[in-house]
């Protein structure tokens, strides 16, 4: 009888634990929108810049043993006389639209500012190359870059990090907000790339004066409302950078550099589409990503190469607009 009595009470709390969640309603929280979370973001950067410093003094005067890495620590105690980030960063602003994170609710070029530091160079030597910079030397954000880097939120978690093995990042697809580091695709060129490349005998290679930053920027330049990992929703990020150096890049090989697919310049490559009009849009890609940019049915390579192969310098024109960029003309190497 005793365990009768159990058994069954154990059924009724059964019966009501199913009925309970049949009743229970799961609420879908809509993503927040871009204009209310970037100045947020904004303030929570900030005011991290204002708080925290870096090792200006190592990299202004390197001990023996210096390894160049930037480490970062709050202003308090003995380090509450240090410099704040913020009196050493610079920032620039990119306008993010809804579409381009796959939004519903339509917000279109809200501005978000990201900041960066050059810790080597400082921002008084990258002033004095920027007039006549050294070819090479900072990269686009259409080229591919050789980076050692760290990812981190503002207290200090570590979510990413290729410290010991240097990697290969295409700017390019970073760019693409999909991706969730377009900040990062941003800030890179900011930064100079190293010198000459040394070869060792234990078969690693040494960058001379490689650059060495970091860039910090907004949730809609990132993840925005997607958790990935141990990054939360709405979370701005860090990202130190060893930059060594850069590839130019002609993502789809049609004898026109990336970077010069952005026709209205406007520094983001997504939104370069001259034949959008004539396809379908959903297999429409940008220019950098289309070996045919018009959609005339002539590749652009086609349409700006002589007939031994070499690329034409200026592009051939019609009308003062180039041919591969004119659907209305279709020229191939022999020049009909």
């Amino acid at each position: 009888m005793k365990y009768g009595f159990f058994l069954s009470l154990f059924f009724v709390i059964l019966l009501f634990s199913c009925k309970n969640d049949d009743d229970v309603n799961i609420e879908t929280i809509p993503p927040r929108l871009l204009a209310d979370v970037s100045p947020e973001n904004d303030e929570e950067i900030r005011e991290f810049l204002e708080t925290h410093f870096y090792n200006y003094e190592e990299f202004a005067a390197p001990p023996a043993g210096f390894d160049f890495r930037i480490k970062i620590d709050t202003i308090a105690g003995e380090n509450a006389d240090k410099t704040p980030l913020m009196d050493l960063v610079r920032n620039a602003t990119v306008t993010v639209s809804s579409t381009e994170l796959g939004l519903t609710e339509e917000e279109n070029d809200i501005p978000h500012k990201f900041y960066y530091l050059s810790a080597r160079p400082t921002f008084t030597e990258l002033d004095a190359m920027l007039p006549t910079p050294e070819i090479g030397a900072f990269p686009t954000v259409a080229d591919s870059v050789f980076v050692r880097y760290e990812g981190k939120l503002l207290n200090g978690t570590s979510f990413d990090s290729s410290l010991n093995n240097p990697v290969w990042f295409d700017l390019a697809r970073l760019q693409d907000l999909a991706q969730g580091f377009r900040g990062f695709a941003e800030g890179t060129p900011m930064l100079k790339t190293g010198g000459e490349i040394i070869s060792n005998d234990d078969g690693t290679v040494d960058v001379e004066e490689y650059g060495v930053g970091m860039i910090i920027f907004p949730s809609g330049l990132g993840n925005f409302s997607r958790v990935n990992g141990v990054i939360p929703q709405y979370s701005p990020l860090i990202f130190t950078i060893d930059l060594f150096t850069l590839n130019r890049t002609d993502h789809d090989d049609d004898g026109i550099l990336s970077i010069d697919e952005d026709v209205n310049g406007n520094g983001f490559l997504y939104d370069d589409n001259t034949d959008v009009d004539d396809e379908p849009i959903n297999i429409s890609f940008a220019n950098f990503q289309d070996a045919d940019d018009d959609g005339d049915g002539v590749s652009t390579r086609n349409e700006i190469s002589a007939e031994n192969g070499d690329i034409i310098f200026p592009y051939p024109s019609t009308g003062g607009v180039p041919d591969y960029l004119n659907p209305d003309v279709q020229r191939t190497p022999s020049g009909n």
